[in-house]
């Protein structure tokens, strides 16, 4: 597609991306010389790029478009909003409709007493946030030397300067990062647990690691534990059986908040409004959320806090410093409340419990050819691993960029998966049916073939 400009000839979009976009995540002297895949359109299931091709949406954009594209009533809300009431400002005593209808809806949704809502520009925003209230809440119950965060390895909680702290350390490798109140864990990752340990035996090894750390740091200067229920960005880690309700357990009886993360796992990914309570019981003290909350139609985010931490934060004396000028933006509020309808109407979370399993099934059977060494994930958030030996699970070199080569060889094919090192990771629209299930699989099996073909051609030694 050819980008007018009134000074010059039309250039191609590809190539003014080229020289203007520093594109996120990625390795920009590879970009100086990569190809553009620009994508011009998206219905359904699918998007289409400028020459023509059609692609299954296999990573649902970014772990959003949960509702699918495209969809008119999503656009005729959005305008009816604007034409209402484009932006007003939230704060002081200032609202608008749209923001307290969604903050109700979410409350009612949420479990326990998480009924306040601080809207957010997005997850980063929103996990930043919650940090900053714990830290605050601290201070008006007089503990304010609760100040440490604990966090896990292969975490991702978002790219501002203290959630890329919070966030797996090699999201700040080369980059400044705040260390001195946030601390890491192990992930709770079966697939490479310790060998010849089992699930039960991995996670009491976690518990017991988490409560070394608490001694070491001492529980009086914990703030909170902050974790996503499954591990997106770090590759779709599921923990063990009964590892979460432990882990609140612990954080209950030391006085230390819980944060929820799920900005992925929330709006049916997992079938589940929220996932927390529905699928790992546990009550957090706070959730943060984004993406699947306007299936990516407009940026909002938003932390979900307990009545009993806001209680405390509006004693008197107390003032909340914190917020955005776009918080509870009435537009992506709009959004927001008419993708919640469409997914209760539609029955998709539902749909993601029983159309889930057969999503397992098939990219389970992977797990047959070389270049495979796990297949994890629950329902619509799935993850396979590439090992250049399976049976010591050993990583290929960066270089070879496998993940990258499977992403390019499904390209090619029509389906859009997310290249993450050593990983392709998978969050289809919750709308995905099982003819579509069956295709994801299929090309991914033929891609991961191609570039096992593609290696041995290389020279590069395939177990």
């Amino acid at each position: 597609m050819a980008i007018a400009n009134i000074t010059e000839e039309p250039i191609l979009t590809s190539e003014v991306d080229r020289r203007h976009i520093l594109h996120p995540f990625t390795d920009l002297s590879v970009m100086e010389k990569a190809e553009r895949t620009v994508i011009v359109g998206a219905r359904g299931n699918y998007v289409f790029g400028e020459d023509g091709r059609k692609f299954l949406d296999g990573l649902g954009g970014m772990w959003c478009v949960n509702i699918g594209h495209g969809r008119n009533e999503m656009a005729d809300a959005i305008a009816d909003q604007v034409r209402r009431l484009d932006y007003y400002s939230p704060f002081d005593d200032l609202t608008t409709p749209a923001m307290a209808t969604l903050a109700a809806a979410l409350a009612r949704h949420a479990p326990g007493s998480l009924n306040r809502v601080l809207f957010t520009t997005g997850g980063s925003t929103a996990a930043d946030s919650a940090v900053r209230i714990a830290h605050h809440y601290f201070e008006r119950i007089g503990q304010p030397s609760r100040r440490h965060i604990i966090t896990r390895d292969r975490s991702y909680h978002g790219s501002t300067y203290l959630t890329a702290s919070l966030s797996d350390r090699s999201y700040c490798e080369g980059w400044s990062r705040e260390s001195g109140f946030i601390h890491h864990i192990s992930a709770p990752g079966l697939y490479r647990r310790p060998d010849n340990m089992s699930e039960s035996e991995f996670t009491d090894y976690l518990i017991e690691e988490f409560e070394s750390k608490l001694a070491e740091l001492g529980v009086e200067n914990v703030a909170a534990f902050i974790a996503e229920p499954i591990q997106g960005s770090g590759g779709v880690i599921v923990p063990p059986s009964g590892y979460l309700r432990r882990m609140r357990e612990v954080c209950r009886a030391a006085g230390i908040l819980y944060i929820s993360d799920e900005v992925v796992t929330a709006f049916g990914r997992l079938g589940h409004i929220f996932a927390s309570q529905a699928e790992f019981g546990i009550v957090p003290d706070m959730i943060t959320t984004a993406k699947g909350l306007t299936s990516g139609y407009i940026p909002l985010g938003g932390v979900i806090v307990s009545d009993e931490i806001y209680e405390r934060m509006c004693s008197p004396g107390s003032y909340f410093n914190t917020g955005f000028t776009y918080s509870g933006h009435a537009v992506a509020c709009a959004a927001a409340l008419k993708n919640l309808e469409i997914i209760e109407r539609e029955r998709l979370c539902e749909h993601v419990r029983a159309i889930g399993p057969l999503f397992e099934k098939k990219l389970g059977e992977l797990r047959d050819l070389p270049l495979v060494g796990d297949v994890r994930g629950h329902r619509l958030m799935m993850c396979v691993e590439y090992v250049a030996d399976k049976t010591r699970k050993e990583l290929f070199a960066d270089e070879t960029r496998i993940g990258k080569r499977i992403w390019r060889h499904c390209q090619k094919r029509g389906l859009l998966v997310r290249p993450l090192a050593h990983l392709n990771v998978l969050s289809p629209p919750l709308t995905l049916d099982a003819q579509e299930i069956e295709f994801v699989g299929d090309v991914l099996r033929a891609a991961i073939l191609d570039t096992a073909d593609e290696l041995v051609r290389e020279g590069i030694k395939v177990a």
